[in-house]
């Protein structure tokens, strides 16, 4: 049996910033492309997926895009300008706001919103949390809405399933705007659109389907989360990347992957991930990691809910067969 004492989630960086550059490389070629487009966020996972395009292609086939709107952390867009700045690439912020505007998401949005909260304001500031802490207790994955007023919460509600499908629905809009982006700058220049989801994010569903989820390559699709911040380590990315908490980024008020999707934080995510991708038993996976087994059933129903959830997001669209019976010539 593997054993995570042994720490197989520490990865030799060296060598897998030499496997992910070669990966990019080749990948570029066989799509028959110039360069590379990346999407960054000013988190950790654009921060070094952008690094390792540029150790791969050199700066000058490298494009970042800056794409915030108007409930974006500012400090997005700082972290993003002074990490493209300090590689030295090419970069283009755009505002996507003007296009959100037109197409409703804050609208659609907002009148969910007062449906529950009439009082709700323009200048109130949202987001919406699973319960906390899935190792401290067992509790369904019921979404709620959070409404914060200057520093005061003046509302909480769990969401319907109905409720939450209009907020995400509106929510994912941004996502999926910034792709038709990403993939105007890639088509104009005949470069690629590389993804930044990585493993941890990927096996349980955390990306938009044809937004964040809509690119060409996936270089860290196979590292752990925690494996991506040991890359960015060797990579230098700047601290206040490294350090920063990771969050989708997506609503007016702060809220981290933690609250938002996981339910704990990534250094205790990870090694049960790897344990439960590997089919440990609840007893051996708490025996290593100094859990209880009921801790690692809850969590192990978890992962696997959500993987099952997310199948549809990773998978080519059903079709009938439309060739030919012999096949193709």
């Amino acid at each position: 049996m593997e054993d995570l004492r042994e720490n197989p989630l520490v990865i030799e960086t060296t060598r897998e910033r030499d496997r992910i550059s070669a990966f990019i490389g080749t990948s570029l070629k066989s799509l028959k492309r110039d360069g590379a487009v990346v999407g960054l966020s000013g988190g950790i996972d654009s921060a070094v997926a952008v690094a390792l395009c540029v150790e791969s292609l050199g700066q000058d086939k490298v494009i970042g895009l800056l794409l915030p709107e108007r409930e974006s952390n500012p400090m997005s867009l700082e972290y993003a300008q002074k990490h493209a700045a300090r590689l030295g690439i090419r970069y283009e912020c755009i505002d996507i706001t003007p296009v959100l505007e037109k197409i409703g998401t804050y609208i659609k949005r907002d009148e969910v919103i007062r449906s529950m909260f009439p009082s709700y304001r323009p200048d109130d500031k949202i987001k919406l949390s699973l319960p906390a802490d899935l190792l401290a207790r067992d509790a369904l994955n019921i979404y709620s809405l959070s409404i914060i007023r200057g520093e005061d919460l003046v509302f909480r509600s769990r969401l319907t399933k109905e409720q939450l499908g209009s907020i995400v629905a509106a929510t994912n809009t941004k996502q999926r705007t910034r792709m038709l982006h990403l993939y105007y700058w890639a088509e104009k220049h005949n470069y690629i659109v590389c993804g930044t989801t990585n493993r941890s994010e990927l096996v349980q569903g955390f990306f938009v389907k044809y937004g964040d989820g809509g690119v060409d390559i996936e270089p860290l699709a196979h590292l752990y989360k925690t494996q991506v911040y040991q890359l960015a380590a060797a990579l230098d990315v700047p601290q206040e990347i490294i350090l920063r908490p990771p969050s989708p980024d997506t609503f007016s008020k702060a809220v981290s992957d933690e609250e938002f999707y996981f339910r704990m934080p990534y250094d205790r995510l990870d090694p049960l991930l790897w344990a439960w991708e590997r089919k440990l038993t609840p007893a051996e996976a708490g025996k290593i990691l100094g859990l209880s087994e009921d801790q690692v059933i809850r969590v192990f129903r978890d992962f696997a809910a959500k993987y099952r959830s997310a199948q549809h997001l990773l998978m080519i669209p059903p079709a009938l067969d439309i060739l030919p019976s012999g096949g193709l010539p």
